[in-house]
């Protein structure tokens, strides 16, 4: 997918933006943005520049737990894996005795 200007509302501003990504997915990242950065502002009573470092902030933290959820789960997949690859060994091995 090639390349587009893409122009998102955060906070009452626009931005514009680069974006391989469909228009779905910038909506969502629009509104995640602006949901984020309003309650925000609302729960800590700072300005939008203020609030908008503490919602990076929130938004890394999330993305970090993301992430090392990511990797437990892929961990925990390959596990699964080898198991059910030992299985069909052993199942294998019992067949060609029967």
């Amino acid at each position: 997918m090639e390349k587009r200007k893409v122009t998102i509302h955060v906070a009452g501003k626009a931005y514009t933006l680069m974006s391989n990504d469909t228009e779905e997915y910038m909506n969502r990242v629009e509104a995640l943005s602006d949901r984020t950065l309003r309650e925000t502002a609302s729960a800590m009573h700072t300005s939008i520049q203020a609030s908008a470092v503490l919602a990076v902030i929130s938004l890394a933290d999330e993305v970090i737990k993301s992430q090392n959820e990511n990797s437990r789960l892929r961990r925990e997949l390959e596990n699964v894996r080898k198991q059910l690859e030992e299985a069909n060994r052993q199942t294998a091995a019992l067949l060609e005795k029967s």
